[in-house]
Formats: structure tokens, sequence, C-alpha cells
């Protein structure tokens, strides 16, 4: 099974998606609606039963990997020989991590979604599709085939935002395709320089690493590499989203369902930052070298820009959607740092990098299913109502308020999930914000010191929140509300179980990225010196 664990752990969600069309016709019968009650609980099951497979799989993986062993679990076959495009798979200290987190993440979208009543069939089919294309990208050394799976992402969410997304779902999803599409784009005009300007003519990302350095050619007068890595960037850029591209996430995020949301945030703005780390470092580190202090730049005015919009927000969930623009900023300011002449500041920095990616990733999935278990509960996701409300008295009687007293175990889980997303120390959000900060301060220290207002602005939005839900005196209209159930409690106590276990001992996970992120900044380094730059 070790040699083909890959392929399982990409194709299981689909082969669920198959099970479920193929066997909808024999449960429902051709009489009942596939909303029944019987052909639902028989689609919710297969999904869960098959995310959970893989994510005991996952889990398996992990600990079978050896952290010093470079690229394990290759699965390498001839797939369009005349173009030399190849079924090439592979998983390192980069990977792994995102793996494992779009496993767990995927099941736990799953579960949340066990409410959902409108086309049960359509909507855990997508989600499986969606889960195959999302762990796809990161098993993929094949440019070409990363490039499918990357693609292939698309049409599930466009399909999950629009039919089971709030009252301006169509919008949202419109806008999210046309924004990733575009990032596509640039990235097929980019992977088809990279593959026509290198010899021999190959897809294959350890091939392309080896011979890239070699292109030496311009178009329409400019350095063709420095144009390849700037259509790579934007369209990497996007899904992270960087801005001034960021604008389809908050409201991607709060039409989106829960379980969407979740992984939106937790798996698919992760794809930018290790996209940028499996394709341009390697590819293109000269003009990482080029690009560095703007990329530390743009990771500040992300930390800050996105703090303050969510400062701005009444919107529970618009919030969080903000907070995670801001939080990817610190990623962006550690993996500049690769720059660095300090071997301390550039390890930090890097290996921080992708330690925040799966510490947000854990994170904000738990921010968004607790928004979720209020929003099911109450209707509603105002932290305050606008004054200019159409009902005053309405939204003086469903005003938040004393919910800590009525809630203690979900006032609890909120708590923790603030402070670990404002990087209260022994949280997992702590270590791998204040690697990026060592990273970014030992070669852009204006830039990290103005980056570091993020954590009180961070405080402010996430305390006051808190302060408006959960303090003070109970509204009259939440005094009979229930607690968390047992199907909420199982999506989020594994992730407050992580959240504090990397807070408490992070070398659980820079035992495993360490290795290969230090390797890495060595090839980064050592290629720039090729070519002058250094």
């Amino acid at each position: 099974m070790s040699s083909h664990i890959l392929s399982l752990l990409i194709f299981i969600p689909a082969a669920g998606a198959l099970l479920m069309l193929i066997g909808h016709r024999f449960i429902s019968g051709n009489e009942a609606s596939e909303d029944s009650g019987k052909t639902a609980d028989f689609h919710k099951w297969i999904a869960a039963v098959f995310t959970g497979f893989q994510l005991l799989l996952s889990v398996w993986l992990w600990l079978s990997y050896v952290p010093n062993g470079g690229i394990q679990f290759q699965e390498h076959h001839a797939w369009i020989q005349s173009f030399n495009i190849e079924y090439f798979l592979g998983v390192d200290g980069l990977s792994l991590p995102l793996i494992v987190l779009t496993a767990l993440l995927s099941f736990i979208g799953v579960v949340s979604s066990w409410n959902i009543k409108k086309s049960v069939l359509g909507y855990f089919s997508l989600l499986l599709l969606l889960d195959t294309a999302m762990m796809g990208v990161f098993c993929s050394l094949d440019f070409f085939l990363f490039y499918v799976f990357w693609e292939l992402m698309l049409l599930p969410m466009y399909f999950l935002i629009g039919i089971w997304g709030g009252p301006q779902r169509m919008y949202a999803a419109i806008k999210f395709f046309l924004y990733t599409l575009l990032g596509s784009v640039l990235m097929l005009l980019a992977m088809l320089a990279l593959y026509f300007y290198t010899e021999p003519h190959s897809f294959n990302l350890i091939a392309m690493i080896q011979s890239g350095a070699a292109i030496r050619d311009t178009f329409w007068g400019m350095d063709i590499r420095m144009l390849i890595f700037v259509a790579l960037f934007i369209g990497f850029a996007i899904k992270v989203p960087i801005v001034p591209f960021h604008t389809w996430l908050p409201l991607a995020h709060v039409e989106a369902p829960t379980a969407v949301s979740v992984i939106l945030a937790g798996v698919l703005l992760k794809m930018g930052t290790y996209g940028l780390l499996r394709i341009n470092y390697p590819l293109l580190p000269d003009q990482v070298y080029i690009f560095a202090w703007s990329i530390a730049l743009l990771g500040v005015i992300n930390i800050i820009w996105g703090a303050l919009n969510a400062i701005a927000q009444i919107d529970l969930k618009k919030m969080v959607a903000y907070s995670s623009v801001s939080h990817m900023g610190y990623v962006l300011l550690g993996m500049a740092a690769v720059v660095s002449t300090s071997a301390a500041g550039s390890q930090a920095g890097i290996n921080g990098a992708v330690m925040q990616m799966f510490n947000h990733g854990t994170i904000t999935a738990m921010l968004f299913l607790l928004v979720g278990v209020i929003y099911e509960k109450v209707h509603h996701r105002y932290i305050f109502f606008p004054k200019d409300y159409k009902d005053p008295e309405l939204a003086g009687k469903l005003a938040f308020g004393g919910l800590a007293g009525q809630l203690p175990i979900y006032s609890g889980f909120v708590a923790l999930a603030f402070f670990a997303g404002l990087g209260l120390p022994a949280l997992s959000g702590f270590i791998s914000e204040a690697m990026c900060f060592i990273g970014g301060f030992s070669v852009f220290r204006t830039l990290t010191i103005i980056g570091t207002l993020g954590i009180l602005l961070n405080a402010i939005y996430f305390l006051r929140s808190y302060m408006h839900i959960f303090l003070g005196p109970v509204s009259n209209a939440y005094k009979g509300l229930k607690d968390m159930n047992g199907r909420e409690l199982l999506t989020i106590v594994p992730l407050a179980i992580i959240v504090i276990a990397l807070g408490v001992y992070p070398k659980l996970m820079l035992d495993v990225i360490s290795p290969t992120m230090n390797s890495l900044i060595k090839l980064v380094q050592s290629m720039a010196m090729m070519v002058g730059i250094n």
C-alpha cells in the first residue's frame, strides 16, 4: 500500500463520490427524492467514511515519513509521453503538513455539514471532488498534473458557494471563479514558458529546477525569468490572497456554507503560498532575491490592511474572513526572510511561514466552525447591530451579550480560538508568528517593526467581539439556548487539541518541516549565487 498511498489519498474521496452516484438509485428507488431521510443519510455516511479513511491514511503517512529522507512515497509513471507529461507524485516536509490538514478539514467539513438538507447528493459529492483536487495539488511533482488538480478545484467550489451559499451566493461564486481563473491563465502561460525554455522539454518540477537556471532568453525585450516569476506570483497571490487581489475572499466566506468556509480558509488559501514555495522559489531563486523586499512589504500590508478591515466589521463571519487576510501576511513576511544572510534568521522565517500555514488552517477552521454554531442557534452573526438597522426594536431584543453564562462550553472554545488567533503564548499561533517575525527582523527590520502592529490590531477585534457577545447581561431571547452538542464538539475538539499541542510542543511540527525547508534555503541561496545575485 505504501507505494500507492498518495494515489489512494487523492482518489479515495472521488471513489466515494462515484459510489454515491451509483448507489443513489438503488437506495432511493425511482420515486424517492434524493433529499429523503434514507438517501440523505446514505450520502452523508459515505462521505464521512471515505474522508475518515483518508484521514487515517494521512496520519499513517505522517508517522511513516522520515524527516531527512527527501521526497518520499514517490509514484512516477509516464502519462502523455509525447510531451513528457508524467503522473509524478511525492511528499516532503513542505507538503506533508498540508496533506494532513486537507484530510482533517475535509472530514470535519463533512461532519459539520450533517444538517445540510438541500440537494444532499450534489453537495457531498462536490465536497469529495474538491477534496480530491486539493489533495492532488499537494502531492503533484509534475507541473502539468499540478495544474490539472489546481483547475479541478474551481468547479466544485463555484457550485458549493453558488448553490448552497447565502443571499449573494451567485455574485460571490462568480467573483471567486473569475479571480481564480485569471490566476490560472497566468499560471498556464508561465508553465508553458518554463516547458519551452528549458531543455529537455519537461513538466517534471525536479527537472525544471535543475535546468531552470540556464534560461537566459528575453521576450519583448524583457527577461523571460522575470516575466515567468511575475505571472506565477500573481496567479498564486490571488489564491493567498495578497492585497490588492483579496476582494473576492470576504464575500466568498460570508456567502459560503460553514464547511466550505472552513476548507476555503483552512486549505485553499495555503495553496497560494505553497505554490510560491514549491515552484517560484526553487525554479527562479534569482527573482526571489529581486522581489524579496516586495514580498515582505506585501506581507506587512496584508497584516495591517486585513486587521484594520476586521476591526471595521460588525458581521462575525466577515471579521474572521478579514483576519485570514491579515494572518496570511505573516506567512509572506516569513517567506521573504529566505534571503537573510543570517542562517538563524532565514531558517526561522521560512520554517515559521510553513508552520503558520498549518496553524492558521487549524485556527481559522475553529473560528468558522464556531461562527457556524452560533448562526445555527440564533440565525444572525451581528457582533452588534448597526444603528440604522431596519427594525431597532428587534435589534435590541436580538443583540448579543452574556452568552458566557448561557453557553459556557461554547464560550470557552471561542476564547481559545480568539486567543490562538491573536497569538497568545502556549498556543500554536504564537510560535509560528514569532518565527516569522524573527526571520523578518533579520533582514527587513523596519517592515517587521510595522508588521508587529498587527498583533495589537488582532487583539482589538478579537477582544471587542468577545466582550460584545459573551460578557454583560444575557438577552431574554437567548436564555433558552442549549450549549454545543456532540457533533459540534467532534468538529472542534480535535482542532483545539492540535492548537494547544503545537503551542506547547512545536517540535512535533518543526522536526518534520525543517530538513526540507533548510534544503530549500540552501537551494535558493546557492543558485542565486550561481547567477550572481547573492
